[in-house]
């Protein structure tokens, strides 16, 4: 197959789509691999480790001629020129957390997109999503500590405490991967922690993989996230970190903007589900150049692309993953890629015009065409 991958134009994004070691893979299995000149700068790899795997260093209009386009972030409004009809389309596509418009584009010019995030396995995880979500878990106590400081306008609080001053509060709603990441950060630095979610199993997780690590218990508490607890909690809050996941779907909000009002002044919320449209009310999407607003005396930091902060980390990390589908469709195409594992059919969010993500349907209030994409699958 013809594979493209673009130099990503989003904000602060240097990130790119695969590694020269990805790209040596491809070429080995007989595929043609255009890289976009300068895509992996920003990720440490320059033109001449791609050339030296195989591919070949092209312009943006060339690199978008593919017939499969490999990417880290959802095309922006200056690319939709570039798209094809029957191209496919693998990235992180997040299309219920953003502006509708790219999914018309996208159905108007009759692509195939695949979202990395609604990719699952056998076991119903989302494996393209997680690298990405432990970054941005462990970076956002990071962030949250880095907002405390009273120059950047937070409480002045340092989150580790000293000897003779206690830590600060974590509260972490949600308990998957960017929550279970952040609180292992936020524990390690012994500030106290607290995790919410929706269900017991993740939480008895966090609470065996503390005592293993031998982590004072006492700074670590676990409940689950009815609204009661969650109100508590927030109040509590030096540092909120929003962690809620639905799959391909638009995120719950779990914080209302009451409760923000309850929060302490210059406390530091980092919503990271902001991808999918943020799970607390006051949030907003933000940049790595514009990172945070106030409201109502609290820090908001809602940065949509957190992991493009580390990108030779980040890219390498999502490439081990991404690649084997990414070999995967070369080698079979859409349908027969969907035959062969049902699971990864999940991530086909439109096809040929159709759109077959039923939860996106329902947060853009579309119509949802799973008969007639499915009926090719099985």
């Amino acid at each position: 197959m013809f594979i493209g991958v673009p130099k990503e134009i989003k904000n602060s994004e240097n990130r790119v789509g695969c590694t020269p070691e990805g790209v040596k893979k491809l070429v080995s299995q007989k595929n043609k691999v255009w890289i976009e000149a300068g895509a992996g700068i920003g990720s440490g790899f320059d033109d001449y480790e791609y050339k030296k795997a195989g591919a070949q260093i092209v312009s943006t209009d060339d690199v978008w001629r593919a017939e499969m386009i490999v990417k880290v972030k959802e095309p922006l409004l200056m690319e939709y020129h570039l798209l094809k009809e029957n191209q496919i389309l693998f990235t992180y596509l997040h299309l219920a957390g953003v502006d509708p418009d790219l999914t018309r584009e996208l159905l108007r010019r009759k692509m195939t997109a695949i979202g990395y995030e609604t990719v699952e396995n056998k076991k119903a995880e989302l494996p393209l999503l997680r690298p990405m979500s432990a970054v941005a878990g462990k970076m956002a106590v990071q962030v949250g500590t880095e907002y405390l400081a009273k120059y950047k306008g937070g409480r002045g609080i340092l989150l580790d405490g000293i000897y003779n001053v206690p830590a600060g509060t974590v509260i972490i709603v949600g308990a998957g991967t960017v929550g279970q990441n952040a609180a292992h950060v936020a524990l390690a630095r012994g500030a106290k922690v607290v995790v919410l979610n929706r269900s017991k199993p993740k939480l008895i997780e966090l609470q065996k993989w503390a005592k293993q690590n031998k982590i004072n218990t006492k700074n670590l508490v676990c409940e689950l996230a009815t609204g009661a607890a969650v109100e508590k909690w927030v109040k509590e809050a030096d540092v909120l970190i929003g962690a809620v996941l639905a799959v391909g779907a638009k995120a719950p909000v779990v914080v209302p903007e009451k409760m923000v009002k309850l929060m302490k002044k210059g406390a530091v919320i980092v919503d990271v589900a902001i991808d999918q449209g943020g799970c607390v009310a006051t949030s907003r999407p933000t940049s790595h150049k514009e990172p945070i607003f106030m409201k109502y005396d609290v820090i908001h930091y809602c940065v949509t692309n957190m992991p493009g902060a580390y990108p030779m980390t980040s890219t390498i990390g999502l490439t081990a993953e991404t690649l084997p589908y990414v070999l995967l469709l070369a080698k079979n195409g859409v349908i027969k890629a969907a035959k062969v594992d049902k699971n990864f059919a999940k991530g086909i969010n439109t096809y040929k015009g159709l759109l077959t993500n039923q939860n996106v349907a329902k947060a853009l209030e579309m119509e949802y065409k799973w008969k007639d994409f499915w009926s090719l699958v099985r």
